[in-house]
């Protein structure tokens, strides 16, 4: 089960004052309750493209001191239980292995929350996303958050969820209890101007350019705010 303490202890964090801002967790909490974890699923999916530079920003805007880089996790394995916050991501059709949905089911169930974005807003990745949800949850729906709701408003003021391609959208959650323990996005959260190059340390961006996608422009102030009110609701 996903520990209540991680949830209390981050929301006392990001509660207090902006002068406190600057004091570090005590000893060896960060490490172990502030790891995002990065999926791998369906046999070898997952992503070099989602940016981990919010979590560098939560740093600065909060008392949060999340890990600044994911932690490459298998969804058919009980570490997942470990991660308060996770994100899964990629591009392409997949379908998920009995053991990953039991597992996803459990989680999610627990207390455990998942962020989910098709990548580069890939309509395959949709398709197979919300065939998955569907399997797991056959009694509930993934419904369209409404601006006004708190989780746009933990960090950042976020008004409207713009397009590279212009326009704009909307993200949609999934609640059990009451309780969002999903978020998804059918375009790209991807943040690819700050994504890391896979396999070359230091380098960004040049091997993850969305081509083709109608990736969301300010995904980075979007996947603050999801953080932090994962992580205090």
């Amino acid at each position: 089960m996903i520990k209540q303490s991680a949830i209390t202890f981050l929301t006392v964090l990001l509660l207090l004052p902006a002068a406190s801002r600057g004091r570090r967790n005590p000893v060896g909490e960060d490490k172990e309750l502030l790891k995002c974890a990065n999926l791998t699923y369906a046999g070898s999916k997952s992503s070099v493209c989602f940016s981990e530079e919010f979590l560098s920003t939560i740093r600065r805007e909060t008392n949060c001191n999340p890990e600044v880089k994911f932690t490459p996790v298998r969804l058919a394995r009980d570490d997942m239980f470990k991660f308060p916050f996770a994100i899964m991501t990629g591009e392409g059709s997949f379908r998920l292995m009995d053991r990953e949905r039991e597992i996803l089911k459990s989680y999610l169930m627990r207390g455990g929350f998942l962020l989910a974005s098709a990548g580069c807003s890939s309509q395959e990745w949709d398709r197979s996303f919300r065939q998955e949800i569907r399997r797991i949850f056959p009694d509930k729906r993934l419904a369209k958050l409404k601006m006004n709701h708190p989780l746009f408003h933990t960090v950042f003021d976020i008004r409207t969820i713009t397009l590279k391609k212009g326009g704009t959208t909307q993200l949609e959650g999934l609640e059990i209890d009451g309780k969002i323990v999903l978020i998804y996005s059918p375009e790209g959260l991807n943040d690819t101007a700050t994504a890391g190059q896979k396999g070359k340390k230091g380098s960004r961006g040049s091997r993850c350019c969305c081509c083709g996608g109608n990736e969301i422009k300010n995904s980075r102030m979007i996947n603050v705010n999801i953080f932090t009110y994962a992580l205090t609701h």
